[in-house]
């Protein structure tokens, strides 16, 4: 008996190029983009009539440009996307379908890697230091980007999860950037490397990490969307200005007691809110920090509407830091027999913004691993089943709200005192949508993530002046950006671990 077997044949396809589907994919993209930008970038208006300007400096803000760029950027992914190395490489850019929880580990970095990033650092300070010498940077610049990186590293020490029965050399490293971030500020300033504008940057920059931080519990931690965070900034701010012209209250008296009138808003503001998700939340906080702001400039007689209102400085042990004393004062610079300058000042705000700065890492990364920093991550996965666990949710929202405004409360005494003047413009919608910008860019209910986009979206439009203008468009594309490639932002939150049985 035999068996015939029939051979299949191989069909060998040759995969050819699209190039009519590419150029009309290219063609969408790029009419998208000029609809989009090219009223924004190409249309200036002047008087009563609108100017066209088709060749706009630079190019790679006008609307028309990038439109090109975009039609041609897109025709080659367009036709890249047909070949089958194209499709692996894109294949990368997917968003991965798993949500598997990151859960952190209590093993310490090792020695090696420890030894990359304080080596890392030392060579990007010093290549920033010598391109600041050389002219290429203006040498502020210079001082104060290495300062933040040393912050960063600072920041990344405190973040790491600490047992008693798992001990690592990053105890021992934390205490030594903290001294540095304290004596370094002064060095630099002392030999004119870093002049009271930057200084002025850098305590801006460090303002709004406190917000960040302050909004991450609320957004990050407990999953509660909030666009009127603003209002607690604003509470700090005229607590210290209100305070002081009628009630004699100093820096140091509303660096206390500012952050109790600003929780107390946050419970006054949790009461409507507490059976409130999603957009009915985040409409009710918009409507909060709204009546805050209108309130300030509608009550002319207390706060001074528009016109605004003057701060105070800060004082140390009663040293005034004007060039003359009031009556009965004395100066800083008297007292101690040295010229005066104002960058005396600027230390000050920015070297007590460090140390606050500090505390606060080091307390809302401890509260992480309490019951109340758990129950806010229950809170925020599904307060159903938190419910049901016996978590009083409302307990929980009101512990959320208070412990973020409290941060925002600090954070608006030391803008104050570091404006030397306020007004409600100050206050505005723009401030909530920032300050939300730096959670989600940084990653929500990621401390370190936080603190590097607040430097980075802080500290950047400084670097690029001349670009100011296009602030808001650049905050779009980073947001659009990070939602395609970086969907949970920069830093992932991870879990807290808790030592279990097994351990």
């Amino acid at each position: 008996m035999t068996t015939l077997t029939q051979s299949q044949p191989v069909v060998h396809t040759t995969s050819h190029l699209s190039w009519m589907h590419a150029f009309k994919d290219a063609c969408i993209a790029g009419i998208v983009t000029l609809i989009l930008l090219g009223p924004i970038t190409n249309l200036v208006l002047k008087q009563y009539d609108f100017i066209f300007l088709p060749w706009r400096q630079p190019i790679i803000l006008n609307g028309m440009a990038l439109a090109l760029l975009v039609f041609i950027g897109r025709f080659i992914v367009a036709l890249l996307a047909q070949t089958k190395r194209g499709k692996l490489f894109l294949s990368l850019f997917k968003r991965s379908t798993q949500h598997a929880v990151r859960v952190e580990t209590y093993t310490a970095p090792s020695r090696k890697k420890t030894l990359l990033l304080i080596g890392g650092w030392i060579v990007a300070g010093s290549a920033l230091m010598l391109l600041g010498l050389k002219g290429v940077l203006p040498i502020g610049a210079s001082s104060a980007l290495t300062l933040m990186l040393l912050f960063v590293l600072f920041a990344y020490g405190i973040s790491l999860p600490k047992s008693k029965h798992h001990p690592h050399h990053w105890k021992g490293l934390v205490p030594i950037f903290f001294i540095m971030g304290f004596i370094l500020p002064i060095l630099l300033n002392y030999y004119q490397l870093l002049p009271k504008v930057w200084l002025d940057n850098l305590t801006l920059a460090l303002i709004y990490v406190l917000l960040g931080l302050g909004l991450n519990i609320v957004v990050g931690m407990a999953g509660l969307l909030d666009l009127g965070y603003v209002a607690f900034y604003a509470v700090g701010a005229y607590f210290l200005a209100l305070g002081y012209q009628y009630f004699d209250i100093g820096f140091w008296t509303a660096l206390l007691f500012a952050p109790i009138l600003a929780a107390i808003s946050g419970a006054i503001l949790a009461f409507p809110v507490l059976r409130m998700h999603g957009d009915y939340l985040a409409i009710v906080t918009l409507g909060f920090g709204e009546i805050i702001r209108l309130v300030l400039t509608s009550w002319v007689d207390i706060t001074g509407g528009p016109n605004g209102i003057a701060a105070p400085s800060p004082t140390l042990f009663g040293l005034e830091f004007s060039r003359r004393a009031s009556s009965g004062g004395q100066t800083f610079h008297d007292f101690f027999h040295i010229p005066y300058s104002n960058d005396h000042r600027s230390l000050l705000i920015y070297l007590t913004l460090f140390a606050v700065v500090a505390l606060s890492l080091r307390f809302f990364n401890r509260l992480r691993y309490m019951p109340l920093g758990r129950s806010w991550e229950a809170l925020r996965e599904d307060e159903i089943a938190c419910r049901s666990l016996g978590i009083n949710h409302v307990n929980v929202k009101l512990s959320a709200f208070m412990m973020g405004a409290v941060a925002g409360g600090v954070a608006g005494v030391f803008f104050a005192t570091y404006q030397g003047f306020i007004n409600p413009t100050s206050f505005n919608f723009f401030e909530s949508v920032l300050i939300l910008s730096i959670v989600v860019l940084g990653g929500m209910g990621s401390m370190l993530g936080v603190i590097i986009a607040a430097l980075v979206l802080t500290l950047l439009p400084e670097l690029l002046r001349d670009f100011a203008n296009y602030r808001v468009l650049v905050f779009g594309l980073l947001m659009i950006l990070m939602m395609i490639w970086r969907p949970h932002g920069l830093i992932r939150g991870r879990r807290p671990a808790f030592k279990g049985a097994s351990q």
